[in-house]
């Protein structure tokens, strides 16, 4: 697990770092979690699927991100493990995804902080010395 968290003034910005793009995704999706639960904490009982589809790969990371979101938000989950898989056709990048977690229990998962939108805000994908980096501001 390769992430980290990025100083902002009254949100929290995330980056991820992987070998893959997809993996950088999944990073990106533990950090999000992560800021709201304690991960370690949250076991990976179910599963849901989660697709999205952009015009570009930096703003697919952030379409993915708010998915899961009201995928948890609906089904009243955490998620903590992520498989994703990245296509590119005729200019548009889809995703599909499967997202692994459990209902969420405020105490046993030690619930911190809400995380109500991932957004444009320093949003970033790229890759250098073959590592893919994503990057983008939460908003609490």
């Amino acid at each position: 697990m390769a992430f980290e968290y990025l100083d902002h003034e009254a949100d929290v910005g995330i980056r991820a770092t992987a070998d893959t793009l997809e993996e950088a995704f999944e990073d990106g999706a533990k950090a999000m979690f992560n800021i709201m639960v304690d991960l370690g904490r949250v076991e990976p009982r179910d599963k849901v699927a989660v697709s999205a589809s952009a015009g570009s790969a930096d703003s697919l990371f952030v379409e993915f991100l708010n998915k899961l979101l009201t995928k948890a938000d609906k089904k009243g989950m955490v998620f903590s493990a992520f498989r994703v898989s990245i296509n590119k056709a005729n200019d548009i990048y889809k995703l599909k995804a499967t997202a692994w977690g459990e209902p969420l229990d405020q105490k046993r998962h030690h619930a911190k902080t809400e995380v109500k939108a991932a957004t444009y805000s320093g949003l970033k994908c790229w890759s250098d010395s073959g590592k893919h980096h994503v990057q983008c501001v939460l908003d609490l």
